[in-house]
């Protein structure tokens, strides 16, 4: 139950809830906090905010303040590599990254959850890469007074998804680079692959353990992918020889060398004919050649997913297509810009 009172009768009487003060350009956030007892003195700053009433509450045995709502949901929310921050700031829980990695989102859950009304949750895209102490969501009780049951079932909710915000670690690769192609091999034109796909791996943690220049030949490559695995490759990374040329062989190298599970083509722009695959238990990823002209492709949005422990499906490139256009910006803001921003 929610009582109002003229502001001049509340003298004596505990704040039900924050009350903001906006000053533009210079502050914004709680004059006065939840429980704060109102006195004489108190009320020309209230009438100045434009408070000529004010909540008293009598909560009923089944409802919820917003403020114990919002730290009941946080709770539940948080999953593994997430912590809620703590004290409600005007209702409101940041979640923030307790550790570096990859943010995943339960999407379907987290939709579920907003649906049942009067309780939100916002949160950064899922596959962002976050560091330790960063804002990857909030959540707050949208009136004042809840109903219980409502918070308990989105409780429910969030805690059937172990959480439905979680920061999951990134594994520290050592790489195999494969780079293919006739004309590099030979000479006859300089490698620029090389520093690009080491400065990828190694921003993310990764050392690169060999890079290998193999010409357009099924049986080189193929060997070549296995001795890389054998002296110790976490992961194959090969470029070039994904495109639909006679003489790109890097695909039907791998099938030869016997790699599984091989996907060739996502939904992105830069980036369509992209492969992944897994040879001997290893994941091999192919980047064709739009990755020396572009900063972003779909490498960098699936890269950072293979760290974190995910077996790619075509359903997760196919879902790539929404969002998944490279704009071309004068100035590459990526990865703060749209592309892969998958819903």
């Amino acid at each position: 139950m929610i009582r109002t009172v003229p502001v001049e009768e509340a003298v004596g009487m505990a704040l039900a809830h924050d009350i903001t003060e906006i000053r533009p350009g210079e502050f914004k956030g709680a004059a006065f906090r939840r429980g704060h007892v109102v006195r004489c003195h108190d009320l020309e700053h209230l009438k100045r905010l434009g408070k000529e009433h004010l909540y008293v509450l009598d909560p009923a045995e089944d409802e919820m303040h917003e403020d114990d709502a919002a730290l009941a949901l946080a709770e539940a929310l948080c999953g593994e590599g997430v912590i809620p921050q703590g004290i409600p700031k005007e209702g409101k829980v940041d979640l923030r990254a307790g550790r570096d990695g990859l943010l995943h989102v339960e999407v379907e859950a987290l939709l579920r959850f907003n649906s049942l009304g009067e309780v939100m949750c916002a949160t950064r895209h899922t596959h962002t890469l976050v560091k330790r102490g960063q804002v990857v969501g909030a959540t707050r009780a949208i009136p004042l007074l809840i109903p219980r049951d409502r918070v308990e079932e989105a409780v429910r909710i969030a805690r059937n998804a172990s959480g439905i915000l979680k920061v999951r670690v990134l594994r520290r690769v050592l790489a195999g680079v494969l780079i293919t192609g006739n004309e590099v091999y030979s000479g006859r034109v300089r490698d620029r692959f090389a520093p690009v796909i080491s400065q990828k791996v190694e921003a993310l943690g990764g050392r690169v353990l060999e890079i290998r220049f193999v010409p357009d030949d099924d049986e080189k490559i193929a060997q070549s992918a296995h001795e890389l695995i054998s002296a110790g490759a976490d992961i194959i990374i090969t470029t070039g020889g994904m495109s639909v040329d006679p003489d790109d062989r890097t695909r039907q190298a791998l099938e030869r060398a016997g790699a599984t599970h091989i996907l060739y083509g996502s939904a992105a722009l830069p980036g369509a004919m992209f492969l992944v695959a897994e040879l001997r238990g290893i994941p091999v990823l192919g980047v064709p050649a739009c990755g020396l002209y572009h900063r972003a492709t779909v490498f960098d949005l699936i890269y950072p997913r293979i760290l974190a422990g995910d077996r790619i499906t075509r359903r997760d490139l196919a879902a790539l297509g929404h969002g998944g256009l490279c704009l071309h910006c004068d100035a590459c803001r990526f990865p703060v810009c749209p592309f892969g921003k998958v819903a």
